[in-house]
């Protein structure tokens, strides 16, 4: 770590050197090394030279809060199949924290910006790049075999497929950042909104109080949902009447006399849940009203059509078994059109791959890289690229080998297929700020499918490879575009981000086996795991073949599949009324989880709208904090919840006690 400037001299530093600084939003032009060498010296000159950014205190910060902000992640992904981008959320919650501890003199000075900026890498890694496959493959594989995999197992696999994909984006980002300048939207956002903290006081001091108002008013009402029976174990306070007093019985009462326990059965009902209320207002009204199609046509339309007539389904009630019959046209519709979506953006895997050469040649140490180019010195040496492949391959062969009986070839194979997709899921999110995280997993179930034919575990873990480590890639090199803005030392932020998979793998690992004990934990009403659902549908597909399903599954994934590439073309031909036209991913998504989340999405892209139709200005600051708030106040809440009510029994069923 580098030892941090007095404290007069590091404020003054950072305060001159952003006094009138411009961020290179547009980019720089000219030859590949005049572009570099222009934002050495407009940018890193006097900035990442100067001032501190890779410090303890800063990957201490961020350790903890992406371990905090990876049970959100983990919670929401198992109940929604979402995850959620966090290290905006880190800055602001940084920001505040460290400001308060400032002003309480419990610390001598302030975070610098790019010591808040290595810190959110270190957040975003360990909060985000080692959740995705906890939320899709893993369930998807529990489901399938009816076991959990041994705690060390799953840190294992969750660390060396994060490690592959931080260290993929190592040979990309000179490239796609420094030479092509992408632009990684999301990376813009987080360098924005740390400029605007630690350049306007006022304006970082209330996006942090939102976020923190926000996050309490959400635990509250999450605990009052779902947490009043708790007060009921206290000896004291021992009463059965705490647990009718909880929103979500009153609420459940409401809909068993307005709805009647039919539609309740299908999911068709209201629920109280400020989480999915706060995604709504995050993902905007284009994708929450194709949920709410979607939502319509599948759980009041399609599901007591099959109930009425068609006799496996006869008896079916319930969002377990009723999903079994929704989720293939659901899963259908996402395939097909998320894979024509990457198609159709065959110039952005040209890019991709023509640029392959110039990645390793311009990243690469010796001889191929000048000696008078001081880039050198602060790039992420290629060297690392290597390490890193060889160590995470290894670690993946040996327990893909001794968990899944996957030969060595298999997992050779998926790590340098791996490569090829991730490299263009970073272009694709580089250039629309959306990683095709599904669809890449999806590409490798069919390559397996063909590779592996009936082995489902192969299916799923090979694909996890891909979906884990382009997640991760995307993640790191987004991370990277905001440093690069602000004038940091990749070189350091790249450390920072590696130092978070540790606390990341550990954390997220940890309590994904506490909410997760079996395949009863999830699939259900509690966590429905809609995106480990589709992956287990892929698998099974892939192994039994569509012939032994039945015909209206069949017929499910037929329609389905025609429907997202039906609305895939219509945005393609007519781009102008894109807004207008069903999101495919939307509608898709709704036939694998319940009624009442699509609602509650619904009315939260609505509350947005609302509100920034009546009050631009002020949505444009309190929008983002106060929505983040909501999901991780809430979130907390529910998994502190669960711990209390399980706790002590998932803990001796973790040690085997």
């Amino acid at each position: 770590m580098t030892l941090r400037p007095s404290v007069g001299e590091a404020e003054k530093d950072a305060i001159a050197a952003y006094e009138n600084y411009e961020m290179p939003v547009d980019g720089f032009t000219g030859t590949p090394e005049e572009v570099e060498r222009q934002w050495f010296e407009k940018c890193y000159r006097g900035r990442g030279d100067r001032i501190a950014q890779l410090t303890w205190r800063a990957v201490i910060m961020g350790s903890l809060l992406g371990a905090l902000l990876s049970l959100t992640n983990i919670y929401i992904g198992l109940k929604a199949g979402w995850s959620f981008g966090v290290a905006i959320t880190a800055c602001i919650m940084s920001f505040g924290i460290w400001t308060a501890l400032h002003q309480l003199r419990v610390v001598r000075t302030p975070m610098t910006i790019l010591e808040n900026n290595c810190m959110q890498s270190t957040a975003s890694a360990a909060g985000y790049s080692t959740g995705t496959i906890l939320v899709s493959a893993i369930p998807a594989y529990i489901m399938i075999n009816n076991t959990t995999l041994p705690l060390g197992v799953l840190m294992g696999w969750v660390f060396c497929i994060a490690l592959i994909g931080v260290t993929m984006a190592i040979p990309m980002k000179r490239q796609m950042i420094n030479v092509e300048q992408l632009r990684f939207p999301s990376g813009i956002a987080a360098a924005e909104t740390l400029r605007a903290l630690h350049a306007i006081g006022e304006k970082g001091r209330r996006a942090a109080r939102a976020l923190s108002i926000a996050g309490i008013l959400a635990a509250i009402s999450q605990f009052w949902s779902e947490g009043l029976h708790v007060i009921g174990k206290i000896p004291a306070l021992a009463s059965d009447q705490w647990e009718k007093l909880q929103l979500s019985t009153l609420v459940g009462k409401a809909n068993e006399k307005i709805l009647g326990a039919d539609w309740i059965g299908r999911t068709v009902s209201v629920v109280w849940d400020p989480i999915f209320i706060a995604a709504g207002m995050i993902v905007g009204m284009r994708t929450a009203i194709s949920m709410m199609l979607g939502a319509v046509t599948c759980w009041m339309i399609y599901v007591p059509w099959v109930q009425h007539h068609v006799a496996e389904a006869a008896g079916a009630n319930g969002y377990r078994e009723l999903v079994q019959w929704s989720l293939w046209g659901g899963v259908a519709c996402m395939v097909t059109s998320s894979l024509l979506s990457v198609g159709m953006q065959w110039r952005s895997a040209v890019r991709a791959f023509s640029g392959l050469g110039k990645m390793f040649k311009r990243g690469g140490a010796g001889a191929a890289a000048k000696k008078d180019d001081p880039m050198v010195a602060i790039e992420t040496p290629t060297s690392w690229f290597f390490a890193g492949q060889l160590v995470g391959l290894i670690g993946l062969a040996w327990l893909a080998s001794y968990t899944f009986g996957m030969p060595l070839w298999q997992s050779v194979i998926a790590v340098v297929l791996t490569f090829a997709i991730a490299l263009v899921a970073c272009r694709v999110t580089g250039e629309t700020d959306t990683t095709p995280v599904g669809p890449m997993g999806k590409i490798m179930q069919l390559t397996f499918g063909g590779l592996s034919p009936g082995n489902m575990n192969v299916n799923l873990m090979a694909a996890s490879i891909t979906a884990g480590a382009a997640s991760s890639s995307a993640d790191l090199l987004t991370d990277l575009k905001s440093g690069y803005l602000l004038g940091a030392n990749p070189r350091k932020q790249f450390i920072a981000q590696f130092a978070g998979l540790f606390v990341g793998t550990a954390v997220a690992c940890f309590a994904f086996n506490l909410l997760v004990t079996g395949a009863s934990s999830v699939g259900n009403d509690q966590f429905p795991a809609p995106a480990a659902q589709a992956w287990k549908g892929v698998a099974e597909a892939m192994a039994k073949g569509l012939s032994q399903l039945n015909p209206v599954k069949v017929w499910s994934i037929a329609i389905g599949g025609a429907i997202g590439i039906i609305l895939t073309l219509l945005v393609r031909w007519f781009p102008k009324k894109a807004k207008y036209i069903p999101s495919a991913a939307g509608l898709g998504l709704a036939w694998t989880f319940h009624f009442f989340t699509s609602l509650s999405f619904m009315l939260g892209a609505l509350v947005a709208w609302v509100w920034q139709r009546q009050k631009p200005a002020q949505s444009e600051e309190f929008l983002f904090p106060v929505a983040s708030g909501v999901i991780a106040g809430g979130a907390l809440m529910g998994v502190v919840i669960i711990f209390i009510d399980n706790g002590p029994e998932m803990v001796r069923q973790l040690f085997g006690g």
